[in-house]
């Protein structure tokens, strides 16, 4: 009896540690990606403040859909970039927080 107590503490023991590891994996996840879009958002409004700084001093309509043009084909390629990026941590932390789940599934 005392065995199977001893047991049964053991694997509580794994357990709590695999969910623990497991939180603070996950937790440095969260904090890359939140970092990450901090970043974004950051170079987003300041490259949109030097857009309208730009627009506000252009000379001509031509000048002014050349700087709009300029902006947009940025803004659109920077938000594909970001979001490869915050997809691609979102996929890592999901294998990350899935490993300690493997090892519970039977094996085919």
């Amino acid at each position: 009896m005392a065995k199977d107590m001893e047991d049964f503490s053991k694997i509580g023991q794994a357990n709590m540690d695999s969910a623990l590891k497991l939180w603070g994996e996950w937790s440095k996840s969260w904090q890359a990606v939140t970092a990450e879009m901090t970043d974004y958002t950051k170079r987003s409004f300041e490259d949109g403040t030097k857009t309208f700084e730009k627009l506000a001093s252009a000379k001509s309509i031509e000048q002014v859909m050349e700087i709009q043009t300029s902006f947009a084909k940025r803004a659109y390629d920077d938000y594909v970039a970001q979001m490869t990026r915050v997809g691609t941590m979102y996929a890592d932390m999901a294998k990350t927080t899935a490993k300690p789940f493997e090892a519970l599934a039977p094996r085919r």
